[in-house]
């Protein structure tokens, strides 16, 4: 069972609200193309065994897929068709909580 916060975590619920409001924005104002030269092999299984793993640009394929392009989001990681509606899905619940909490009195 879940409880409600505290009246003192308000502050911290109006922060993750807002920053969940503003991070489809901050995503569509983000070109798409801003990590797709970086170079930056950052992926334990590339650093160490040279192979892709399965979330081998999964980061670009949501940015590109984002931005409507889906092709580029396929060549960077097919599995971006499942990825993007689950995160779709994550920030519609947080948001839904986040209003709950906010503005529906119990």
């Amino acid at each position: 069972m879940q409880t409600k916060p505290k009246k003192a975590n308000y502050p911290v619920i109006w922060t993750w609200f807002f920053i969940l409001a503003l991070t489809p924005i901050i995503l569509w104002i983000i070109p798409s193309d801003t990590f797709d030269d970086l170079g930056i092999k950052t992926c334990p299984s590339l650093l160490l065994f040279d192979i892709e793993c399965w979330g081998c640009g999964i980061t670009r394929a949501v940015l590109h897929f984002h931005h409507l392009e889906f092709a580029d989001a396929a060549y960077y990681n097919r599995l971006v068709f499942f990825v993007y509606p689950f995160l779709v899905y994550l920030w519609i619940r947080w948001i839904k909580e986040a209003i709950l909490f906010l503005f529906v009195k119990k």
